[in-house]
């Protein structure tokens, strides 16, 4: 089965962002479609260059001023990392047409150094947009259904998902190429990338010595998924400094590997959890490094549950993300061990979500939901009880359980 293209959720905000701003800038992690949307969206009237090419690099690197000249507005400029020498001046061109909007839509595998030189050189003059890899509202083709707290009428009825094939979506992951192309071999298709990704983005910047240390820091990592993440003693296993793990952790943070999730506190008189928790962004990508091939052994085993509450963190992550939001989103968590999965700071309500490996959901399961409701009153939404049932139900006063399946 050849490549198809799967319609995105930012397409709307990428459009309008192009007709408001001189540019635009489009980050996120490498091979999560941003070329193909570029190119979908604007190849007719945009010229394309890649600077991924030595030859094409060198030639903007070493006259700017000419290579923009050859490539002139309205242009896509791909791969900006390998250039970022051109930024001020294409900074030095917008401010020279001044009313000129969309003319340079650049693309960029995010990382430290790149986001330095963005801010430096087009802060107030490009839209900074992100897109990950797909969510589930995009592969099955409803990208614009509203999370559930935001629906002004009960949703319809789920089609549902077999157990099986919910399983074999996570852990196959949702990266576009894998999507598409139903064919490609999983264990190759995610050996590649992290290879590709460890030489191509975490070379590039200078926190990063011994790569293969670093692999292991990925394998540690998925294997402390979606627990409290204790960085000594990482670092004590690695045999490296613990300033070399914060170091490691920013840089996946940076280039959109891993979602770190901080606690919500306030001061409301109970001591509360500070340390964080980590998951990976794609859910191919953990079980890709936690080992895990089949998709039975991936639903009944140990990391069952951390998988699919990466599954519910990541849609709500990437739904946001793709409206051109900046997500707020924390984990619960006190001293008595009661615990909130996911928090959603919704334009000042605050929404609780458990995710719960069941098709039974169960009053018990809203507990940790009640006891946040209470301590924080007024400010706190509706909550929610995500599962892999079908049923959606009230399950306690405040809290729904919803089928992943209607997520």
């Amino acid at each position: 089965m050849g490549k198809r293209y799967i319609p995105r959720a930012l397409e709307g905000v990428l459009q309008r962002a192009v007709r408001e701003f001189p540019a635009v800038v489009l980050t996120g992690p490498r091979q999560s479609g941003k070329t193909t949307l570029l190119k979908h969206l604007f190849e007719k009237t945009y010229r394309y260059v890649s600077l991924d090419a030595p030859d094409v690099r060198s030639a903007a690197s070493s006259d700017p001023r000419g290579f923009l000249e050859m490539y002139a507005a309205p242009v896509i400029l791909d791969e900006v990392q390998y250039a970022p020498d051109l930024l001020p001046y294409i900074k030095e061109r917008i401010d020279a047409e001044r009313d000129r909007r969309g003319g340079y839509l650049v693309t960029g595998s995010q990382n430290l150094l790149l986001m330095e030189r963005l801010t430096e050189s087009l802060a107030g003059r490009a839209a900074m947009l992100r897109l990950l890899p797909l969510s589930r509202r995009e592969i099955i083709r409803r990208p614009e259904t509203p999370l559930p707290w935001e629906a002004k009428a009960a949703e319809p009825p789920s089609r549902g998902a077999s157990h099986l094939h919910l399983w074999r979506s996570l852990v196959r992951g949702s990266y576009p190429e894998l999507v598409s192309e139903r064919d490609r071999s999983i264990a190759l298709w995610h050996t590649s990338y992290i290879q590709t990704y460890l030489e191509r983005d975490v070379r590039s910047i200078r926190q990063i010595g011994d790569l293969t240390l670093f692999q292991d820091f990925l394998r540690v990592l998925a294997s402390r998924s979606g627990q409290l993440l204790s960085l000594s003693d990482v670092a004590r296993d690695l045999g490296v400094a613990v300033n070399t793990v914060k170091a490691w952790l920013s840089v996946l943070e940076a280039t959109y590997q891993v979602i770190v999730l901080r606690p919500y506190f306030v001061n409301i008189g109970k001591r509360v959890v500070k340390t964080p928790k980590v998951y990976f962004t794609d859910t191919g990508t953990l079980c890709h490094l936690a080992g895990l091939r089949d998709p039975e052994h991936a639903a009944s085993g140990p990391m069952g549950g951390t998988l699919f509450e990466s599954a519910v963190l990541s849609e709500i992550l990437k739904t946001l993300v793709h409206r051109g939001e900046d997500p707020q989103l924390y984990f619960w968590r006190t001293s008595d061990g009661t615990e909130v999965d996911i928090i959603v700071d919704a334009a000042g309500t605050v929404i609780p979500i458990e995710a719960k490996l069941s098709a039974t959901p169960r009053p018990p399961m809203a507990k940790g939901i009640q006891v946040f409701q209470k301590a924080f009153g007024d400010k706190v939404g509706p909550g929610y009880v995500v599962h892999t049932g079908d049923v959606r139900l009230p399950l306690v006063p405040g809290v729904t359980a919803l089928p992943f399946a209607q997520f």
